[in-house]
């Protein structure tokens, strides 16, 4: 599921697209913002679509392989231990997994299988394979641990695959990283002979939520803030301080002063790290000296109310 990191991320990508655009259109850019995280969801259930993919091309080779006029004993006799694999199967068979393939008219594999077969030809090169297939035993453990290992060693690395993820959709370039990881939890959390089923979109209905309101609130407010944050970088001129990093700065402030639930420290860390992948390599430290005085002073007079102890 995606956590609020990244719905940080998104947020801000939507709250920079609108003001550059000079676009005052909220609720076009809203559904805009909402769609991009669909999209995310796409790319975590192709990348889990891919792994049976690969089964599915192996199956193939191997019922071709039999047809041979001068088939060897190997290819009578294959070695199946990757299409028996219990943890593909799993996903296989998944109504969930199949039920969003065809909903969201998912055909990327079928209509672009040449990704499947360079993925099948490095996987067939490796040791990780060949190691597997040679082991003798056949426990669900083993099956989930060579899938993982698979995703992490040879699926996520490829360039080539991920060129192709670009191509597909500009806004996948960031959410790679997120759904990968998301991509192995999910498949470290499967149990033998449970059914497979694709992991929530949001945590909760809070979740969901919290990009509505961080989206609609900072973009509302956004020039209201830029006070604030005039008041509290008088060397600073407006046009010198980077883009990215006035918006994540009125993102802590909407946060500050709209979501009770959220320390006003977790806040300020959250968008420092931010900025670390997304702004200038002295904007973590910018970003947190304009955020401590902004919060001091709101506290100051009684802008900031948190519920809960400890949420200062």
């Amino acid at each position: 599921m995606i956590n609020r990191r990244h719905i940080r991320v998104k947020v801000m990508q939507s709250v920079y697209a609108m003001l550059q655009s000079h676009n005052d259109d909220l609720v076009k850019e809203e559904k805009f913002l909402k769609d991009s995280i669909l999209k995310m969801y796409d790319l975590y259930v192709l990348n889990l679509q891919l792994l049976v993919e690969l089964q599915k091309l192996a199956s193939k080779k191997i019922a071709l392989s039999k047809k041979k006029i001068l088939a060897t004993k190997e290819d009578l006799k294959p070695n199946t231990k990757f299409i028996d694999n219990k943890l593909i199967n799993a996903i296989a068979t998944s109504v969930s997994v199949e039920s969003y393939l065809a909903l969201n008219n998912l055909k990327n594999w079928e209509l672009n299988d040449e990704y499947v077969k360079i993925i099948f030809e490095e996987l067939l090169q490796s040791d990780l394979y060949k190691n597997y297939i040679s082991s003798e035993t056949t426990t669900f453990k083993d099956d989930k641990e060579f899938v993982i290992a698979v995703f992490k060693e040879i699926i996520a690395p490829n360039s080539k695959l991920a060129d192709y993820f670009e191509d597909t959709m500009i806004s996948w370039v960031d959410d790679i990283p997120f759904v990968n990881t998301w991509v192995v939890k999910t498949l470290g959390k499967q149990k033998e002979k449970s059914v497979f089923t694709i992991g929530a979109l949001y945590k909760d209905t809070d979740d969901e939520e919290f990009v509505s309101n961080l989206f609609r609130k900072t973009v509302l407010k956004h020039t209201e803030y830029e006070k604030d944050i005039e008041e509290k970088t008088p060397n600073w001129e407006s046009d010198r301080i980077a883009e990215i990093d006035m918006i994540l700065i009125k993102m802590a402030l909407t946060e500050f002063l709209n979501f009770p639930s959220i320390p006003t420290k977790v806040t300020i860390n959250e968008y420092i790290e931010i900025s670390k992948d997304y702004s200038t390599s002295k904007s973590s430290y910018f970003i947190n000296g304009v955020l401590d005085k902004i919060s001091k002073d709101f506290k100051a007079n009684n802008k900031i109310v948190k519920i809960g102890r400890g949420l200062l």
